[in-house]
C-alpha cells in the first residue's frame, strides 16, 4: 500500500487545476466498524466501547469486551471507502469466539484489503507491577518493526503504536534499523527499544515535516492525518483498571550534533533532549461520550487526572535508572476504574520537541525494563 501512498502525496504536493472525468476510487479501507445491541453494558464496560475508528494503516480490528461475554454470534457492522465492497457483508452473522477476516475490494477491482476481526475479554490487571520489556516485536508489511503485549492466554495485544508508517511514507528505509522506531537487540536485558530521530528527506521537507523523532507510546497511529493534522496521528491510551503510582526504567541518551527548528534552519545553543511522560485520564466525558486524547491535548486535556514527566533526561552513554512519580491533578473514582473508565499511556521520544518537528537529526534514545508501579489495593 506504500505506493498508493506516494501517489496521493504527489498528488497533493502538484495539484493543478485540469480535471478529467474522476476516476474509480482505489481505496478499499474499513473505517469504522460498529455494533447495534439492545443491552451493550451487558457486553461493554462503556457504549461507546461498541464502535471503533480504524486506523488507515492498520489491519487489525480489536472489540474489547467483559470477561465471559458471549460473541458467538454478533452482527458487525462497517462503514467503507466509496464504492469500495466487503465480504463477508457488513451485518452478517459470525461466531467472533475466533478472529473473523473480512475482505475489501476497492471500487475499481483493483485493490484488496484483508481485515482480521477479533473480540479480546478485558481482564482485570492483578499485579500491583506493569512490566513492559519490549521483548515482543515483529515486521510490519512495510519492514519496519511492531510491538505487542501478550495476554494471559498467548493472543497478540496490538496496544503499542510509533511513527514508523508516517516515516515509511516519506521514502522509509532499507532496513528496520533504519527507521525512527527499531528494535535495540542487546538492551539492559534481552531485547530494548531505540529511538533514533531521523531526516525525513526531500519529501518530508516539502510539506514542511523535516525530521522525525523515534518513538512509542501506548495508543494508535493514525497515518490518514500525517499531512493534514499531524497532531491528531496519536491516538494516546488503553483502558486501565488500576490507580498508577509511579514508573521506573533504564535509559541511555545521546542528544545529536545539530538542534534545528521546524523551518529547517539551526538553533544556535540550543541542545536536544528526549522525553519520557505517563498520563493517566478518564476516557469518557459526562455524557458518556468517548474520550481519546492526541497529540495536541494529551497533557491539556480536562479529563487529564494525572501526569508523570521526566523534566530532566541528561545525556548518558551507560544505562541510568529514572522514576518518575504521578501528580494527581484530580480523584480517582473506585467504581469507574473497576469499569474500565479510564485509559493510561506512556510515551517515549528521542526528541522532546519531536511532535512539532523540532530537533536534533541522530538524537538517540535507547530504553528498556520500564515499570508501572501501581496502588496496592486493601
Amino acid at each position: 500500500m506504500r505506493g498508493r501512498w506516494y501517489l496521493i502525496l504527489v498528488a497533493c504536493l502538484l495539484c493543478t487545476a485540469c480535471f478529467k472525468d474522476e476516476p474509480l476510487n482505489e481505496e478499499c479501507d474499513i473505517e469504522t466498524a460498529w455494533l447495534q445491541l439492545d443491552n451493550p453494558e451487558q457486553m461493554f464496560y462503556k457504549e461507546s466501547d461498541m464502535q471503533i475508528t480504524v486506523p488507515y494503516q492498520s489491519n487489525r480490528i480489536v472489540f474489547t469486551v467483559r470477561e465471559g461475554a458471549d460473541v458467538s454470534a454478533l452482527a458487525l457492522y462497517f462503514t467503507i471507502t466509496p464504492g469500495a465492497s466487503i465480504e463477508p457483508a457488513s451485518g452478517s452473522v459470525h461466531d467472533f469466539s475466533r478472529p473473523v477476516t473480512y475482505t475489501v475490494t476497492s471500487e475499481d477491482g483493483e485493490w484488496q484489503r484483508v481485515y482480521t476481526v477479533s473480540f479480546r475479554s478485558q481482564t482485570k490487571t492483578l499485579s500491583d507491577t506493569v512490566k513492559m520489556d519490549f521483548e515482543h516485536y515483529r515486521l510490519s508489511q512495510d519492514g519496519y518493526a511492531v510491538w505487542y503485549e501478550l495476554s494471559e492466554d498467548g493472543e497478540e495485544r496490538p496496544v503499542w503504536a510509533s511513527g514508523n508508517a508516517g516515516f515509511n511514507m516519506t521514502g522509509g528505509a532499507s532496513n528496520p534499523q533504519e527507521y525512527p522506531t527499531a528494535v535495540l537487540e542487546n538492551g539492559y536485558n534481552g531485547a530494548g527499544l531505540r529511538l533514533t530521530t531521523r531526516s525525513t528527506g526531500s519529501l518530508g521537507a516539502m510539506v514542511g515535516k523535516r525530521l522525525a523523532a523515534g518513538n512509542l507510546f501506548l495508543g494508535e497511529f493514525d497515518l490518514s492525518q500525517t499531512l493534514t493534522a499531524s497532531l491528531k496521528t496519536t491516538r494516546f491510551g488503553i483502558p486501565f483498571a488500576r490507580k498508577p503510582v509511579k514508573v521506573t526504567g533504564f535509559y541511555q541518551y545521546a542528544p545529536g550534533a545539530t538542534y534545528t527548528g521546524p523551518n529547517g534552519r539551526p538553533v544556535p545553543g540550543r541542545t536536544d533532549q528526549g522525553d519520557i511522560y505517563a498520563v493517566f485520564y478518564r476516557n469518557t466525558d459526562a455524557a458518556g461520550r468517548r474520550v481519546t486524547l492526541y497529540g495536541d491535548d494529551v497533557l491539556t486535556s480536562p479529563h487529564v487526572v494525572a501526569v508523570a514527566r521526566m523534566t530532566d533526561m541528561a545525556p548518558a552513554d551507560y544505562w541510568t535508572a529514572f522514576e518518575m512519580t504521578f501528580s494527581y491533578l484530580g480523584d480517582v473514582d473506585p467504581e469507574l476504574l473497576k469499569e474500565n473508565g479510564y485509559n493510561f499511556t506512556i510515551v517515549f521520544s528521542s526528541s522532546f520537541n519531536g511532535a512539532m518537528f523540532e530537533g536534533a537529526v541522530g538524537s538517540t534514545l535507547l530504553i528498556d525494563k520500564v515499570r508501572i508501579i501501581c496502588e496496592t489495593e486493601e
